[in-house]
């Protein structure tokens, strides 16, 4: 089984323990996630994540209804954590999120590692062009969200600094 290895980071004007708070909201996955997706999260709301917890979604992908569910491995607040799928569309998919103090805001990276039934013939022409859609996607979203010449501080940092991302496939 090929594993792929997709590698994004968008920096943003904003303190990493606020940049870390939303993304440790599952609520927020919705904002994240295409339209196009019709994404839903099925779980119940958590209290707080951590290590085992499980988030159960509903999605589609090509048209094609997909049930996901994720379980987070790793949880260390504010620097970094992963989700694991454990029931899902592809093989083997193990997303790290990562988050660094950079030049006065928030490095966010995204490294996934992922297999897909069917090979690099699938990758290639269907998966690879879907997950850079979705991640193209998603850091619009964080641009228009956090950008500081848009939406007002909360901590009293101000930059007008626009977002910078970067995609890399390997």
């Amino acid at each position: 089984m090929k594993i792929f290895n997709l590698r994004t980071e968008i920096w943003l004007p904003r303190s990493r323990d606020e940049i870390f708070h939303f993304f440790a909201d599952p609520g927020n996955l919705d904002r994240l996630t295409p339209p196009w997706l019709r994404f839903k999260i099925l779980s119940p709301s958590q209290s707080a994540m951590r290590v085992g917890t499980r988030l159960d979604y509903r999605l589609r992908i090509r048209g094609v209804p997909i049930r996901w569910q994720s379980e987070i491995s790793v949880w260390e607040p504010s620097q970094r954590f992963v989700d694991r799928q454990t029931k899902g569309p592809y093989s083997v998919w193990v997303h790290e999120h990562t988050f660094a103090t950079h030049k006065g805001g928030t490095l966010i990276g995204d490294n996934v590692e992922y297999a897909v039934p069917g090979g690099a013939i699938v990758q290639r022409f269907l998966v690879a062009p879907d997950i850079a859609r979705i991640f193209d996607y998603r850091h619009k979203v964080l641009r228009e969200m956090f950008d500081s010449a848009k939406m007002p501080t909360f901590d009293g940092f101000s930059n007008a600094t626009t977002a910078h991302p970067r995609r890399k496939y390997s």
